[in-house]
């Protein structure tokens, strides 16, 4: 029998059990669990837990992984590990934008993305959603943010490209980005629904947790819809 896998970013309790999760991370854990089928076991583990070989999952055949976090160890072997090293490396994604694409990047810490696209990146190929956005307060996100079709087209193009550089398989992205006047400003590519992915939940349907788990399920998914 398959098993689901939720890796999340939090300390260790137990025997890789999280302790207690923050209440953005609850959200992303439900929502992916509503998505899921009743039928299949779903365990939520903590990524500090896989630093321990004896604390890894067992069977992984058998396993379905849905990592929620970007911090997981060099050596965790799972469909996506390459994907994610490549995610994680920031600087070469922003020294490969600035050289092949010519976007302006973050530098370092600053200039951080205050924007995300979300790409629900299906077998036939990738679904844009509507731009979320920061809200006031903070990990407050919301959805959907109006860009004209003259930062929308690039935007896309941006993200195109980086997906297929690294060799993107089926999953929902977000693209980090900020903008400076009307340029837009690469930050980051998140390979996974991130916090502001919780922006999506009851605003568009299906939210990017539903859309992530049937990407990794290798579900359809035909359209992207905000809510009336």
């Amino acid at each position: 029998m398959e098993k689901v896998v939720i890796i999340i970013n939090s300390e260790a309790h137990g025997i890789g059990k999280p302790s207690r999760l923050s209440p953005v991370a609850e959200r992303m854990v439900n929502a992916l669990k509503q998505a899921i089928p009743e039928t299949l076991a779903v365990e939520v583990i903590s990524a500090a837990s896989l630093w321990s070989k004896s604390e890894s999952p067992k069977n992984s055949k058998n396993l379905i992984y849905c990592p929620l976090t970007i911090q997981l160890p060099l050596g965790f072997d799972f469909p996506g590990r390459t994907i994610y090293q490549n995610c994680r490396d920031l600087e070469a994604r922003r020294t490969w934008v600035e050289q092949k694409l010519a976007f302006q990047t973050s530098i370092g810490d600053s200039w951080l993305g205050d924007l995300w696209l979300p790409i629900v990146l299906t077998p036939k190929g990738p679904l844009y959603g509507e731009v979320i956005g920061e809200g006031a307060m903070p990990n407050a996100y919301q959805q959907p943010i109006d860009l004209t079709d003259d930062l929308r087209q690039p935007l896309y193009y941006l993200a195109h490209q980086l997906l297929e550089n690294i060799s993107a398989p089926p999953s929902v992205y977000l693209l980090q980005f900020s903008l400076l006047g009307k340029d837009i400003v690469f930050d980051r590519l998140w390979p996974f629904p991130a916090a502001p992915a919780i922006a999506s939940i009851k605003i568009q349907n299906p939210n990017l947790y539903a859309c992530y788990w049937h990407c990794l399920t290798n579900q359809p998914i035909l359209d992207l819809a905000i809510v009336p």
